[in-house]
């Protein structure tokens, strides 16, 4: 899908205006990487989503300097997505890089970026590694390590004094990342912990294992389609009424609009939700569902937040070529995020809060997320002290 999306706003339409060519500014290229096709689009589309309204919002502009977004889909694919960055790079020469879903891919490319000077801005990943022992200058995570929202719903399940739990996950990094995250958390030993091959979308005999083993509660980190599945899947079985079913990155606003009611009464962890009560959330929310007639999800408020943060940056950056002064304006960058409180730490990932949400019906009665608790607050990762950067 290698289709440029450009948005150039001027005050300057013609040349009748009085407005000459060496008036014209030269748009900063900010490339935008993630899955935009496939049973995972649907994240990658919110995030694209949420960056291109913030930009429509501000005329086209970032910063006050004229932003060119070009897109480009992964495929989920390591080698396609190796290939997107030496375009970017080489080609296109982007100022920043965007985007990210999945952390197969988001290490398979962040550090070849980073070696070429271009601050890396993710979305969504947040692998182990980069925010311990490969942490970089130029890499940043505007969403959370990816251990974060499973040691939110680790804290939930520990509170709940559920004894026996199943977790299952996709056979990948942050599928162990996310299983990892929430043991840590818990406590205690697992009932047993599953792993799926990433893409799989039949889970009966992961349903009737479940059936057979009779837990107390069953966690799942299944993002997208996956997620679309594994809960039908579960509701279809009867077992949303009778075995809580806590998730991350599962039920939320990418999947909620295929699954409906078929979602209630299942938990999430997350560090956003649509009723987060602050101004910057609300005009967030607002704003993304009437555009796109849908409940944005947290991948669409980490991508909004993305361009809240390049809008402060640019604007204290006279020329974004100069990339240690942009480096150090993205470190810096204050801007009022729609999670609320938001800060970096030492290693580039957020210091910020988290909480358990349920699916119930909201206000207007549309199938979204309601606050239950807050489980952690102002919360570092696990992996910030084996980073060296100061």
């Amino acid at each position: 899908m290698n289709k440029t999306l450009t948005i150039i706003a001027s005050l300057c339409f013609t040349l009748a205006t009085g407005c000459g060519l060496a008036h014209a500014t030269t748009p900063i290229k900010i490339g935008f990487m993630s899955e935009l096709s496939g049973p995972q689009a649907a994240l990658g589309q919110d995030k694209l989503d949420a960056l291109m309204l913030y930009v429509e919002q501000h005329n086209g502009q970032l910063g006050g300097k004229p932003v060119q977004i070009i897109k480009r889909d992964s495929q989920l694919k390591p080698e396609v997505a190796n290939q997107i960055a030496d375009e970017l790079i080489q080609k296109e020469k982007v100022a920043v890089v965007t985007g990210f879903s999945f952390t197969n891919i988001m290490m398979a490319v962040a550090h070849k970026f980073a070696e070429a000077n271009i601050p890396v801005l993710s979305a969504s990943a947040g692998p182990a590694p980069i925010a311990g022992e490969q942490c970089n200058e130029h890499i940043f995570v505007l969403s959370k390590q990816n251990d974060q929202f499973a040691e939110a719903m680790g804290v939930y399940a520990k509170e709940q004094d559920f004894k026996r739990v199943i977790t299952f996950a996709p056979n990948y990094q942050a599928g162990k990342d996310f299983v990892q995250g929430f043991k840590r958390r818990y406590e205690a030993e697992l009932l047993d912990e599953i792993y799926t091959p990433l893409g799989q979308l039949d889970f009966s005999t992961e349903i009737s294992r479940i059936m057979a083993m009779q837990p107390d509660a069953v966690y799942v980190f299944y993002p997208g389609g996956l997620g679309i599945s594994f809960v039908r899947a579960y509701k279809q079985a009867g077992l949303l009424d009778r075995i809580p079913l806590l998730s991350v990155s599962t039920v939320d606003g990418t999947t909620l609009p295929a699954l409906q009611h078929n979602a209630v009464g299942a938990f999430s962890a997350s560090d956003w939700g649509p009723d987060l009560d602050n101004p910057s959330n609300h005009e967030f929310v607002d704003a993304f569902a009437t555009k796109y007639n849908r409940i944005p999800s947290e991948y669409a408020a980490q991508s909004y937040d993305v361009a809240k943060l390049l809008d402060a940056a640019f604007a204290k950056v006279s020329d974004t070529t100069d990339t240690a002064a942009l480096t150090q304006a993205i470190k810096n960058a204050e801007f009022e995020s729609v999670r609320g409180q938001f800060a970096f730490g030492h290693n580039n990932f957020p210091i910020q809060d988290f909480y358990v949400f349920e699916v119930a019906p909201n206000d207007q009665g549309q199938v979204s997320l309601k606050t239950v608790t807050r489980t952690l607050k102002n919360a570092t990762d696990s992996y910030a002290d084996a980073c060296l950067m100061n």
